[in-house]
């Protein structure tokens, strides 16, 4: 008998648990540091992303209070490192106006509440698509909601889970339908998705040695 999506998906969480152990995901010290990090990561590496807060971090401005009161162009060159560092500058100003406009500045306001209306005030935002509201709402808010990236898609797809064509919101349920809501359980697998796929399911599969190795898949999907 085949086996279930369900049993599939807790087996990988299961085998990349024990091989990797804990990721201690998201990579940041505050609340405001992980939203800004969700933001600035989009369409850049890490590495960058790493130097634009280290900027702002110096510049005193990782503070909703201090985002507030800079100026776009003083935004703009801070985060630099970034990439596209105009937009992204754009995007976490509408962000931080948002906040300050519909939740007197608190985050909390922001993410609390039905999960769902939360996350559609994040996708309201400009520039905040599903994977950063998914980001900011599970890292930053302790929410469960799955956050879909590449790395999550690509370990799926080879292991005949989804197709080439599932869209963001099918991927997310499958995991929501899959794994009872738990925000510390989405937060590890997910990070255990991003370890995996970094390591072994890259773009050329490595899957000697991956712990996922002798789990049916297509490597070269």
């Amino acid at each position: 008998m085949p086996t279930s999506p369900r049993n599939t998906l807790l087996e990988m969480f299961q085998r990349l648990r024990s091989v990797y152990g804990p990721q201690h995901w998201w990579p940041a010290d505050t609340a405001t540091e992980v939203v800004v990090g969700a933001i600035l990561t989009q369409n850049t590496a890490w590495t960058n992303v790493e130097r634009a807060i280290a900027n702002l971090a110096a510049a005193g401005l990782l503070n909703w209070a201090d985002l507030h009161r800079v100026s776009p162009r003083r935004l703009a060159e801070l985060i630099r490192p970034s990439g596209t560092y105009r937009v992204k500058a754009a995007r976490l100003k509408a962000f931080v106006d948002c906040l300050w406009r519909d939740h007197r500045g608190s985050l909390k306001d922001l993410l609390d509440g039905d999960l769902e209306a939360a996350r559609s005030r994040l996708l309201s935002i400009h520039g905040v698509g599903p994977e950063t509201a998914d980001a900011i709402l599970l890292y930053a808010g302790c929410r469960p909601s799955f956050v879909v990236d590449a790395y999550t898609r690509r370990v799926l797809r080879r292991h005949r889970l989804i197709g080439p064509a599932a869209g963001y919101e099918a991927v997310r349920q499958l995991f929501h339908r899959s794994i009872p809501p738990d925000a510390a359980a989405y937060n590890e697998f997910h990070a255990l998705l991003v370890t995996v796929g970094k390591k072994h399911c890259r773009a050329r599969a490595l899957c000697a040695g991956c712990p996922l190795a002798d789990m049916p898949h297509d490597a070269e999907s």
